[in-house]
């Protein structure tokens, strides 16, 4: 919880988080680059995908983490 962390651990998941932000977009441009070659490698093509679909679940990990809980 946000309000348990420390603002070094915040600060810390920050990081991660813009981090982890700028893979995303890395890997995205490297897919679109490779489907856009004649010689797209299909299986290489898969595994940035899977590695990029890791990646959303823990951006969206760590978005909760930093985000506070709102009770409604």
């Amino acid at each position: 919880m946000p309000s348990e962390l420390g603002e070094d651990a915040i600060a810390d998941l920050v990081a991660e988080l813009a981090r982890l932000r700028q893979e995303h977009r890395d890997l995205d441009a490297a897919i679109d680059a490779l489907e856009v070659s004649v010689a797209g490698d299909q299986l290489q093509i898969q595994r940035l995908k899977k590695r990029k679909l890791v990646l959303r679940d823990r951006i969206s990990y760590v978005e909760d983490q930093v985000t506070p809980d709102i009770i409604a």
